[in-house]
């Protein structure tokens, strides 16, 4: 039996016809093109040198993507069938676009900063690089609260390391050898690799034989999660957050193909790299307990994060405290240079008690998703998506210190529902659909079950 998606709405209409207008590549088109002009604006008006260097390559990479997706348009114009417009055709723009955009990027500014150009990565490279080695020769990649007083004050805002303990891994390779290898990005980029790769066979080998409408859908949002600007930009200047976008974006993926366990695992690692996973690892929880698999994607999902915490919380406690929870709260010694002009940022700034009012609205979205998963959890991947996607969006409007760069987490996740939503959810017990006694009452209430 398949568990089947709600029908579509108005909005998911309107992204339905925009997406699959003249066979994806006008959406195509529009998003190469675009990125060719933000990237181009990057180099000439950054004023952060990795970005500018990011830019005069990727300018170069999206062009070159804007070309080549006009060609296909031309040639789908002239024969529907040519093979130069088809998915295949697509995929392989999409590839060399990523890696012109993305990893050519990745690759030259780690060249250059092992060459000794000081000004070709951004802080939480350093950051992940120092966190390796304290890691390798302390068992903790954090720094004390003495230990960062007694920095001087240009350098102690380095000294923190607001992610989890195994963001540490990424830093590891360079505290063994010094090469342009060893760069945190390229390690970045690897898993990111790896681990699109694996969301790709999950949603294409999941619930039935592959359709080209589902094609589609997965390949647009692998382009969300890659030749995005957002997301290119991320990965060659910092990257630290690909391989958590990656990871909850595979966790969603196995929760489509009724892999609970899979599923938890897999978020489970990405919480173990950075908070923002958390948000998503409870609400895929709140998902397998609709489907009698609460314990075992629970385990995944909140037991590799506190395996993490527990061996570099016997160490040193103070230090963990101080990088994971004070800093990001704002009562560390510095004060978190990420301040983009979001709504929390500006209500913090301007208004009395600005702070406080931002953290209510922010703690009022937050009980506002939490009735919603107790009065009526998500019993499909695309409703778990969609909860993940509108509610990170929400709390980074609203936090008081944030970075434009996170908006590829909602981006991402939304744009990925529409492949969950074309991949079948078989159950796996007797052939019963699950919960069929939910499941009647929902449809006298004229509610389909992902509502």
């Amino acid at each position: 039996m398949t568990a089947h998606a709600d029908p579509p709405g108005p909005a998911s209409r309107r992204w339905s016809a925009l997406d699959t207008a003249a066979g994806g590549l006008a959406l195509d088109l529009g998003l190469y093109a675009a990125a060719t002009v933000f990237a181009a604006i990057t180099a000439a008006t950054s004023t952060l040198p990795p970005h500018r260097g990011w830019g005069a390559i990727a300018t170069i990479g999206y062009a070159l993507a804007t070309l080549a997706a006009t060609t296909q348009l031309l040639a789908r114009r002239r024969n529907p069938g040519s093979t130069l417009a088809g998915l295949p055709a697509r995929w392989t723009v999409t590839a060399l676009t990523w890696a012109t955009t993305a990893l050519l990027p990745v690759v030259v500014q780690s060249v250059q900063r092992a060459g000794g150009r000081t000004d070709r990565a951004q802080e939480e490279v350093i950051v992940v690089e120092h966190a390796g080695a304290r890691l390798a020769e302390h068992g903790t990649p954090y720094l004390g609260p003495d230990a960062i007083a007694a920095l001087p004050p240009g350098e102690q805002l380095l000294g923190y390391t607001p992610y989890q303990p195994g963001m540490a891994l990424f830093g590891l390779p360079r505290a063994a050898v010094d090469a342009w290898w060893t760069d945190a990005r390229v390690w970045f980029a690897v898993v990111t690799a790896l681990v699109l790769a694996a969301l790709v066979t999950t949603l294409r080998t999941a619930g039935g034989p592959t359709t080209p409408r589902r094609t589609a859908a997965v390949l647009r949002a692998v382009q969300a999660a890659t030749v995005l600007p957002v997301c290119a930009l991320t990965l060659a200047t910092g990257g630290d957050d690909l391989p958590v976008l990656a990871l909850c974006l595979l966790a969603l993926a196995l929760a489509a193909a009724d892999r609970p366990g899979r599923a938890g695992l897999a978020v489970g690692a990405a919480g173990a790299l950075k908070l923002f996973a958390w948000p998503v690892a409870i609400v895929l929880v709140c998902w397998a307990a609709t489907r009698r698999a609460a314990g075992r994607t629970a385990l995944g999902a909140l037991g590799l994060p506190v395996l993490a915490l527990v061996p570099v919380l016997l160490v040193d406690r103070d230090a963990l405290v101080e990088n994971v929870l004070r800093f990001p709260l704002g009562h560390g010694l510095v004060t978190s240079p990420a301040q983009s002009p979001f709504p929390g940022h500006l209500i913090a700034e301007t208004l009395p008690a600005g702070r406080a009012v931002a953290a209510a609205l922010l703690v009022a979205v937050g009980l506002a998703i939490a009735v919603r998963l107790l009065r009526r959890p998500p019993r499909t991947a695309v409703a778990t998506a969609a909860i993940c996607g509108y509610g990170l969006l929400a709390a980074i409007l609203l936090m008081p210190s944030t970075r434009f760069g996170y908006l590829l987490y909602p981006v991402a996740l939304l744009v990925l529902a529409p492949a969950l939503t074309l991949t079948g959810t078989p159950t796996r017990d007797t052939g019963i659909p699950a919960f069929p006694a939910t499941a009647r009452r929902d449809a006298a209430e004229g509610r389909t079950p992902e509502e």
